[in-house]
């Protein structure tokens, strides 16, 4: 379950890649069309129970207004000195991203999927290290709060994702809007 991000904060987030993409050597980089929002990973999920997820998508969605998402700054998890993800991060909208996905995570509890364990962290992914380690000169380059760009989210997407040695491919299998008249 996902957001996605507007072309033009794909590309700005794509040109700050190549920046890094020096600095930050055995990363595999997240393709610029895959920049996205993760509200809820769900794993591998058999084709008879995509009506269902698809259902429980929807019911979330309609009690959840549009909001505004702001992309700005970057880091690294688990920390700069030690990456094993490195992202950018939510500013505007985080509040209202992390309720969205309570509640898509409480709409897929009665279809057996796991609650999530860790508080929301809203994020785009930029790039995975191979094996993680020291990156000397990483901290300095993550440093400051560049700004990527603001846009609406007013519907998520249920999405695939196939591993290849290139990283992983993103396809939308359905889309869902946000209820325009829920509170906000």
């Amino acid at each position: 379950m996902a957001v996605l991000l507007a072309p033009v904060i794909r590309a700005r987030l794509a040109a700050e890649v190549e920046r890094l993409r020096p600095v930050a050597g055995d990363v595999t980089w997240v393709a610029p069309d895959n920049f996205h929002l993760t509200l809820k990973f769900l794993g591998d999920v058999e084709a008879v129970r995509l009506d269902a997820v698809t259902a429980a998508l929807t019911a979330a969605a309609e009690g959840a207004a549009p909001f505004d998402l702001s992309v700005r700054g970057l880091g690294a998890f688990p920390s700069p000195g030690r990456p094993r993800v490195l992202w950018a991060g939510i500013d505007e909208g985080a509040g209202p991203a992390a309720a969205l996905a309570r509640r898509v995570d409480d709409a897929l509890v009665p279809l057996g999927f796991a609650r999530e364990t860790r508080a929301f962290s809203g994020h785009v992914t930029l790039g995975r290290a191979r094996t993680p380690h020291a990156v000397p000169g990483l901290a300095d380059a993550l440093g400051g709060e560049a700004a990527f760009g603001r846009q609406a989210v007013e519907r998520v997407a249920l999405m695939r994702s196939r591993l290849s040695p290139r990283g992983a491919r993103y396809t939308e299998l359905v889309g869902v809007p946000l209820a325009a008249g829920a509170p906000g």
